[in-house]
């Protein structure tokens, strides 16, 4: 599946737009992880464990995304964006969406 930001594929021709397609993932903070980043929040520094949480969850809302765009049909997304977003104290929201569409 190819992924893409922008709204063409340099190369190919857009045949056909089968829609919107979306994944989202939300994660929860735990004990450990506020533990180490109250300290970096005095002491200062990258916050490693909120960071790598984020990661995954953008991988996991992927992922959900381009399920749906195969049961679609489609070769590739484009117009790719991310959103991310407080659910309640202590969660975050990763959104992805984008459009299914078949190549030439």
């Amino acid at each position: 599946m190819l992924l893409a930001t922008s709204d063409s594929v340099a190369g190919r021709e857009i045949i056909e737009t089968l829609g919107l397609v979306k994944g989202n993932s939300v994660q929860s903070r735990n004990i450990g992880r506020d533990m180490m980043a109250g300290l970096r929040n005095i002491v200062g520094g990258e916050m490693k464990e909120y960071a790598e949480m984020l990661v995954r969850s953008r991988e996991i809302a992927t992922e959900a995304m381009e399920e749906e765009a195969k049961q679609l049909g489609a070769d590739a997304i484009v117009g790719i964006r991310y959103a991310t977003s407080s659910v309640m104290d202590g969660t975050s929201e990763v959104l992805v969406y984008g459009t299914a569409v078949r190549l030439k």
